[in-house]
């Protein structure tokens, strides 16, 4: 009898055990499908460099994620970084530097910072000759062009590495971005790699202070416009912008002198010989191989977020990003970022908290 009533209570506990193992699982499901239910917004805001891209991977995310509504604006480099030290997005877009200071300043400082490279690209000169279907601008004509020591068209440097055109006497008007941007930051970071007076004159930033006294235009159209509507102006814009609207682009040189115009799989030779640190910000001005004018453009995430749906929701974002959204990448002329980098990435993104 005594072994009767344990084996009663042994039966009874383990059926309390069932019954709150029961209740625990059906509480869990309930709480998964309220957080698959809940709508979450991820506000972006920064790079004009890679927006036809992110645009794309919005698309697609939303389509298998309909709960999760991402947002992106193309600002500029500069107030990307700015909105994100604000705290006003959830995520930034840049292709320029973010210092150690700016990862410390306002709420960038509080949650800390993570860079997520996401794509590779080429910055291509743009040009408007009347007349000139086919351009070289050598690799120490354009910092010399945009420093301001060549001013004319029919500068004896240009007009040997153009034999058989006729070039006119006119002046060179540069234009350039209006915006911190680090399409800029990417032009004149190899610019100032090749050339010591550029580099000495002009230096690397977002938003030098050009002696040219150039155009100025927002974002890649505004550069694009100005160089379309006048007349012997030379400017910059990301490839992938360039091939889009069927602007007039310039061959340039590598350092083993070769003529180049811009290519996917220039680029792609380019980005594979970066090196990418532990902060994954990399920025090689003059690349041992591929198309010379060639960078990487980043996410800037937060380690922390306010809550776990916003956590969530930028993790499965950016999963998708480095994973299924990288094959996208070459339909809009980028490079993926080397499988080997995306696995160190993700380890990163896989930790941020709530």
């Amino acid at each position: 009898m005594y072994f009767n009533q344990i084996a009663r209570r042994g039966v009874l506990a383990a059926f309390a055990a069932t019954a709150l193992a029961a209740g625990t699982i059906a509480a869990m499901t309930a709480n998964t499908v309220v957080n698959a239910q809940q709508k979450v917004t991820l506000s972006g805001a920064g790079a004009t460099f890679p927006a036809l891209l992110y645009q794309r991977y919005i698309r697609e995310f939303q389509s298998k994620n309909p709960n999760i509504q991402v947002n992106y604006q193309a600002i500029g480099s500069g107030g990307g970084v700015r909105q994100v030290i604000a705290g006003t997005v959830s995520f930034g877009g840049t292709d320029a530097l973010m210092t150690d200071a700016q990862k410390r300043e306002g709420v960038a400082g509080q949650r800390g910072i993570l860079l997520v490279p996401t794509a590779g690209g080429s910055v291509v000169p743009i040009y408007n000759l009347p007349g000139v279907s086919k351009l070289r601008l050598g690799r120490q004509v354009l910092p010399d062009i945009f420093s301001g020591r060549i001013t004319r068209w029919n500068d004896p440097k240009i007009v040997k590495d153009n034999p058989g055109i006729n070039l006119p006497g006119s002046e060179i008007r540069t234009a350039v971005r209006a915006d911190g941007s680090g399409t800029t930051y990417h032009w004149v970071n190899h610019l100032s790699a090749v050339n010591a007076y550029f580099r000495g004159r002009i230096g690397v930033s977002t938003a030098p202070d050009w002696t040219t006294d150039p155009l100025k235009g927002p974002g890649n159209a505004g550069v694009a416009a100005l160089v379309r509507r006048t007349a012997g102006t030379v400017g910059y814009v990301e490839q992938s912008y360039a091939d889009k609207n069927k602007l007039a682009i310039a061959e340039v040189q590598n350092s083993k002198g070769q003529w180049l115009a811009p290519s996917l799989a220039l680029s792609n030779q380019a980005v594979s010989t970066f090196k990418f640190p532990a902060s994954f910000q990399v920025f090689d001005g003059d690349p041992d191989a591929g198309y010379p004018i060639t960078g990487v453009t980043w996410m800037i995430l937060y380690r922390q977020y306010p809550d776990a749906a916003q956590s969530a929701a930028v993790k499965r974002w950016v999963n998708y990003v480095l994973t299924e959204g990288q094959s996208l990448n070459e339909s809009l002329d980028f490079t993926r970022i080397p499988s080997s980098v995306i696995q160190r990435v993700l380890s990163e993104v896989n930790q941020i908290k709530p």
